[in-house]
């Protein structure tokens, strides 16, 4: 086999450029993290406020106009329930993005220890197929 500059083979660029790539994905990696979770934040609070500024405007407009506000035991049941219902949706929602988090995790791991079984049998036959033809020569 010929010998090559270490700076000119094509392998050893190949792999310092890959372990640069990925080294500059590890550094961003938590700024995306960062942003995703100040964005869902700010969707939050963007909604809760929402949701807020609404109640106080009704609450104001009916003392204003002196509606009457009280309701019917049946009436504050019935929104414990739909608000119990959203929680546990929220909650089963949470549960699923979990579980699927870790499924594809599992999957990734399972994915790299197959890449490395391959390798290492692509790597067998190689040398197998190497030796083979040193014999012959």
């Amino acid at each position: 086999m010929a010998e090559t500059n270490e700076s000119e083979n094509i392998f050893t660029e190949c792999k310092k450029n890959t372990e640069r790539f990925f080294n500059e994905i590890d550094k961003s990696s938590p700024v995306y993290h960062q942003i995703a979770t100040d964005i869902q934040r700010s969707y939050l609070d963007a909604w809760k406020n929402v949701i807020e500024s609404s109640i106080a405007l009704q609450q104001e407009y009916a003392a204003k106009t002196g509606l009457n506000v009280s309701m019917p035991e049946e009436t504050m049941k019935e929104i414990h329930s739909i608000m119990e219902k959203a929680s546990k949706a929220y909650q089963n929602q949470n549960k699923f993005v979990f579980d699927s988090t870790e499924t594809s995790k599992k999957i990734f791991d399972i994915f790299s220890e197959n890449t490395k079984i391959f390798s290492s049998l692509n790597k067998n036959m190689i040398d197998l197929m190497t030796s083979s033809m040193k014999k012959r020569a």
